[in-house]
């Protein structure tokens, strides 16, 4: 049964953010807001609230491996993956500045979980904790982000032409959508860490493979079909901009609002997926400067990458 009810949980994941990144947009498109700051900010918060909404929840329930393992788990798996997968179907050209900008942005955000998850090292403490403290400081760092995604929509909007919005588009039914989606986003949320949980124990696994696993890449799923369905329309800049804008909101909100309700505890292990994680975000900033697009080559080096950190996740448990 509760394999079962984890499937569930993870049909009203996806769906949930699909309602609730189509909800969102047509809002902020009916508020004449400029795409530019949709993509940034709505579509990369969208696809990331299965993370928030599973991690939140590992915290109330005391679940800190699940909770810091999803968000880790999902970033390598966005980077490699859903990157990978989206540049082998359709080379992703990195044109944009603010994308230039966004990845260095993921990078700092990496570096900035591992020095305050680091407190055994550098501080001297008996354990590693991401405190309330750390918590407001990515919730710090994630304002300063919104800021400057805020002014470059701002700048953008001087300079474009809003199209009318289609009569199809209407108040009422996108806030229902938007709320429905987030009620199954939350529920659904629920039923993952649940069973995913109760999957973990069963076979012998521990919090943190089934965080970086089956539970990341469960919630990692809404990235993978947004960024697919994007470079199979060859809207190469949201592909790429939906996985970098959703890493810095793993780390930043995800992180900083599950840190801040309940201090989170972690794992020896991590530190070698947050490092990796670390290493990958430098590969991605290479691969999108080398040329400025990421193409089928450097997308089945990513994609290759994950099969074999999978395996190594697997057997290190």
């Amino acid at each position: 049964m509760a394999y079962v009810l984890l499937v569930v949980g993870f049909i009203l994941l996806i769906k949930g953010a699909g309602y609730f990144v189509d909800g969102s947009s047509n809002i902020a498109r009916l508020l004449q807001v400029p795409p530019i700051l949709i993509g940034l900010t709505i579509v990369a918060f969208g696809t990331s609230s299965p993370e928030a909404t599973v991690s939140i929840i590992a915290a109330l329930e005391g679940s800190a491996d699940v909770a810091v393992g999803n968000v880790v788990g999902s970033n390598i798996f966005n980077i490699t993956l859903v990157v990978g997968l989206a540049a082998f179907l359709y080379p992703l050209k990195v044109e944009s500045e603010t994308i230039r900008k966004e990845i260095p942005f993921t990078l700092l955000a990496s570096v900035a979980l591992l020095i305050l998850m680091s407190d055994i090292f550098l501080q001297g403490f008996s354990s590693n904790m991401i405190t309330r403290s750390d918590g407001f400081i990515f919730l710090l760092f994630l304002s300063i982000f919104m800021y400057y995604v805020i002014e470059i929509g701002l700048k953008s909007r001087k300079n474009a032409v809003n199209e009318p919005t289609p009569k199809n588009i209407t108040w009422g039914k996108n806030i229902v959508m938007t709320l429905l989606g987030l009620a199954a986003i939350i529920f659904g949320g629920d039923l993952v860490v649940d069973n995913g949980t109760k999957i973990a124990y069963s076979l012998g696994m521990s919090e943190t493979l089934v965080g970086l696993t089956i539970i990341a890449i469960g919630t990692s799923l809404p990235e993978l079909v947004t960024s697919i369905s994007a470079a199979l329309k060859k809207q190469s800049e949201i592909a790429l901009g939906n996985i970098v804008g959703s890493n810095i909101f793993n780390i930043l909100f995800v992180l900083g609002a599950s840190s801040v309700i309940s201090p989170l505890a972690v794992s020896d292990k991590v530190f070698t997926d947050v490092v990796l994680m670390i290493i990958l975000t430098v590969v991605l900033l290479v691969f999108s400067r080398t040329g400025f697009k990421i193409g089928k080559r450097e997308g089945f080096v990513l994609a290759a990458v994950y099969v074999i950190y999978l395996v190594y996740i697997i057997v290190r448990n």
